[in-house]
């Protein structure tokens, strides 16, 4: 993007493939679900395109011609084993937390915008809990409408009493890029999850990054403030 970015206050990112390296640990737990519960087989890569999407979002074009509700069950009581049995947090990007940092400390808010559930958010963000306290607000699929619907970024609008072009989406897929585009919201795709640049321009994205490692340069290039006035 060539032009400024001086109305910018908020921060949206999304989690998985954004800021945290978990797209390797949604497959694999996929799979072991699926083989667990005698699914039919469905390809690492059919599993890996709907990351970013809410868990009955994706259940739906995963397995079209099951009953959702029954099959949320089943994989709800899986994941609930799985957990249990101690399944490690995914790591965040090399980077991230530091470029987090940095925005906050220019005085930007960051928010979160996934399509995990809440439950799995707040078990996310207690691990990791340095970048846990930048963070003044989320919404989460299963609280709202799921992603490419826009109204999570509506929520996280009203509630910051701003405008979409005051906000810039950051995520790794074109269903973060599509619902910022829905409502005139700049959104800016990353190269390091789920989605390829090209799919991320093809949704609306102003860039592409590598990771938000780069970010705090991408918006110092476009004229983000110094300080931002209280």
């Amino acid at each position: 993007m060539s032009g400024s970015m001086r109305d910018v206050r908020l921060l949206i990112f999304d989690w998985d493939g954004t800021l945290a390296d978990s797209a390797g640990q949604i497959v694999g737990a996929m799979q072991k679900a699926i083989t667990g519960l005698g699914l039919p087989p469905r390809s690492d890569e059919s599993i890996r395109e709907l990351i970013g999407l809410g868990l009955n979002e994706a259940l739906q074009r995963l397995y079209p011609e099951l009953e959702v509700d029954g099959l949320r069950g089943l994989l709800d009581g899986y994941r609930a084993r799985w957990l249990s049995e101690g399944a490690g947090e995914a790591p965040l990007f090399d980077g991230a937390l530091d470029a987090l940092r940095a925005l906050h400390r220019k005085g930007l808010r960051i928010v979160i915008a996934t399509g995990k559930s809440r439950r799995g958010l707040d078990r996310s963000l207690a691990h990791h809990h340095e970048l846990a306290a930048l963070v003044v607000n989320s919404r989460c699929a299963d609280e709202t409408a799921s992603k490419p619907d826009p109204r999570m970024l509506h929520e996280l609008l009203d509630a910051e009493r701003l405008a979409a072009h005051q906000a810039l989406m950051i995520g790794d897929t074109e269903y973060d890029i599509g619902m910022a585009a829905a409502i005139g919201m700049p959104g800016l795709g990353v190269a390091c999850g789920v989605h390829d640049p090209g799919r991320l321009h093809r949704a609306g994205a102003q860039a592409v990054i590598e990771a938000v490692a780069h970010l705090p340069d991408w918006l110092s290039a476009r004229q983000i403030p110094g300080q931002i006035p209280g």
